[in-house]
Order: structure tokens, then sequence, then C-alpha cells
């Protein structure tokens, strides 16, 4: 049982967010006696955030639940930089025509997330371009610079991993934590910022915030770290079989977010309800503990809860009614993700090597190759085994579409329309 005296940090633990916090006791007495302003920065290097950012969301989400503010801080600046936490390389830069594309494609998830509005908790979305843009680099360097050591700097887990792997450290990126911690700064003196929280790779950075913030204005700033998320097997959240799990519905349809948390393992489904849903804990728990069938069950309440906070409750049960139609029902449902074609080109033939790629389910003919080899690619649910196969006007359902399957779960459907 937890000894906090706020709502939120009582929260936090019970759920398993906590993994690191610079001064839980004062952190405690200044949550539990008035509202706290929290941040976690979100650089924007695509389109879409990902499964593997939703924890940092998360916590926002539960801060602002227990009547906190938090602040999304957009790195429209730094991401020009490139955080090389937990990189072996260099990341590709980006124009700032680009950048502003993928701020304006990101910032739809968190309106799913979090309530943006005028009250005293309402959250905030920031952008740090607004001061490191027109930052003079002098004067910046000398203002603050000063206050980062190298020894300290060479010491973090950020550099010493990407040196010991002999890998390059660029003097852009190695700036990043400076940058982190004036971001820090910049919103404790906009916005009364008091808490950054991040995974616990970032706790370097943000000690680095607290630090300066001491330094150079004599703040009490405070640091709270979760655990980088992995599956019980050891893989890393935010990518599957076929790639990154996009937030973003036009990036990844509602229905293969749904399957991507129907297919959890046993042994994580009760973590994750607790970190991804807002179901009762003692619910929570009997959940976890069902066997057989009920595991089942369970991992499909954790799909359409998570499916539901990130798309809506209606697309969540939509995907949930999919599912059941296509494997339990064993029918081609309109609600599968669906893939427009050519009609004209499904009169000339189209391979289905080529047809498969287009659909998503394989990277390159090679692929579909083995898939085909191995007995896990169908078409209109009748196993494939030639590879020379073209589809035509004949393949086409009544429904209208041509049903491409990979194994049991991994379904599109091909739309041919007119030219």
């Amino acid at each position: 049982m937890s000894n906090s005296k706020s709502r939120f940090l009582r929260d936090m633990e019970a759920r398993g967010f906590i993994h690191q916090c610079s001064d839980m006791e004062a952190l405690d007495e200044a949550a539990s006696s008035g509202i706290i302003t929290a941040y976690i920065g979100f650089d924007c290097t695509a389109p879409s955030l990902h499964v593997g950012n939703l924890l940092g969301i998360m916590m926002l989400r539960r801060l602002q639940l227990a009547g906190h503010r938090p602040i999304v801080l957009i790195g429209g600046g730094t991401t020009k930089v490139g955080d090389p936490s937990g990189k072996d390389e260099t990341r590709k830069l980006l124009d700032d025509a680009q950048i502003g594309k993928n701020i304006e494609s990101i910032k739809k998830v968190f309106s799913h997330f979090l309530d943006f509005d005028d009250s005293p908790t309402g959250a905030i979305m920031v952008n740090n371009a607004e001061w490191l843009n027109s930052l003079n680099y002098i004067d910046f360097l000398r203002d603050y610079g000063r206050h980062f050591t190298l020894n300290r700097m060479l010491g973090f887990d950020s550099v010493k991993l990407r040196l010991e792997r002999e890998q390059p450290l660029t003097f852009l990126e190695f700036n990043y934590m400076i940058f982190q911690a004036y971001d820090y700064l910049e919103l404790n003196r906009r916005h009364g910022c008091t808490l950054q929280m991040g995974g616990s790779d970032q706790w370097g950075n943000i000690i680095n915030g607290i630090e300066l913030g001491r330094r150079v204005d004599g703040k009490q700033l405070f640091a709270l770290t979760t655990a980088l998320l992995t599956t019980s097997s050891g893989a890393k959240m935010g990518k599957s079989v076929s790639g990154a799990v996009w937030l973003n519905d036009d990036m990844l349809s509602p229905y293969d977010y749904w399957q991507f948390w129907r297919n959890t393992e046993d042994t994580d489904v009760g973590r994750f309800l607790r970190l991804f849903t807002e179901l009762p804990l003692d619910e929570i728990a009997r959940l976890e503990n069902s066997e057989g069938a009920g595991i089942n069950e369970a991992k499909k309440i954790l799909a359409t809860e998570a499916t539901a906070m990130a798309h809506g409750r209606a697309a969540a049960q939509k995907a949930a009614r999919t599912a059941a139609e296509t494997f339990e029902a064993g029918t081609a449902s309109a609600g599968l993700p669906t893939v427009e074609i050519s009609g004209t080109d499904l009169k000339a033939g189209l391979g289905v090597l080529n047809a498969f790629c287009i659909a998503g389910l394989a990277a390159s003919n090679g692929e579909v190759r083995r898939l085909i080899k191995g007995g896990g690619a169908k078409v209109n649910d009748k196993a494939l085994n030639d590879p020379h196969v073209v589809l035509s006007h004949e393949d086409v359902s009544p429904e209208g579409v041509i049903k491409l399957s990979i194994g049991k779960k991994r379904h599109v459907l091909l739309k041919p329309v007119l030219d």
C-alpha cells in the first residue's frame, strides 16, 4: 500500500508507472497541497507517435485525472538536433517543412487523451522552437553552457553507450542534453512547470534540467521516470511483426491497433491493463488471474479499452466486432483494413506477389514467396501455394473485395475501383 498523500503518486505507484523520482517526499507534498504542472517532451521525427510513446502520454493523462496540469512539449527545435538516448546511429536530419508537417499530424493524437481547455488543470501544448530557434549561440553557451561539465556529460548512459559501441556521436547530438535542460528552465519560467516526466533513459537529461533550474533561478524542480517498457519476452514496445504500431489512424487502422493489443503475451495482460486502461484495479486483478479462455477474454478487453482510448469507443467496438466476425464466424468482414486498387490493373491481371505488397502484408516479393512456401498466405481464405498466380475480377467476392491473409490474424481487403 502506498504511503503517498497525493492522489497522483498513489495512483502512479499502484499502476506501476514509477521507476525513479528525484525527491519523492517533496514531490508528494507539492502534489498534495496544490496543483502542480508537469511536462513530457515529444520530438516529431515522423508524422505519428507510436505505442512506444504511449506510456508518456498515459503519465500525462493520469496527472490530469489526479487534478494537475499537463504540458505537451513538442520538440520543433530539438527535432533538428536529435536525441542520442538509446540510439546507435545519428538521427536523419529533417528540414523545417517536414518538421512542421509532422507536428500538425502528431497534434491530433493528444486530444484523445488530454483535455485542452482554459481551466487550471487544462492541458497546454508548447513548441520548444519558440525559444530554441531564436537563441544566440554564443550568449547561450556563456549563460548556460558553463553549468555543464564535460566530465559529467561523458558519464551519461546516452553518451557512454554510443562511445562504447564505437559509433559516432556528433557535437550536434552532444548538445541535446543542454537544450533539454534549457527547455525545463523555460517551461518553469513561462508556465510554472516543476516536474518533468519521461522514460528512464531520460533520467540524466532531466537531472541536468533540475540542476540548471537550481543554479540559475534557485528553483526546486522534480524528476519522475518510468521504466522503459518491454514485453515479458524482452521485445521492445512500439514494434510489431509488420513495423511500428502508430497512434494515428491514417498510418495504422484501429483494427490493426486492436489486433496489436489482442496479441499481448499472457504474462503481460495485467501489467498492460494497469498502464494503458482506466479499468478499476480490482477488476484488473480478476482479469489477470484468468486462465485458458478467460485470459483470451482479458486480452480482448485490453484491446478494446486501449483502442477506445486512442481512437474512440465506436472504433474500438467496430474493431472488436470485425475480429469476431473474421476469426469466429470466418467471414470477410467489411471492417477489415481496405486498400483500393485500380480496376483496370486487375482486369489486366495482378500478380499475387505484387498484390500482397500493395496490401502492406509484405515488404518485398521475396518475403511473399517465403510466406507462400511456408503455407502462411491465403487468398479469399484459401491457401496459396503458387507464387505465379494472377488475380483477376473472377477473384472478387460478391461484397466487391479480394481478401488477402497472412496467418490467422493479418487480413487486408483489396477493393477494385473504377479508374
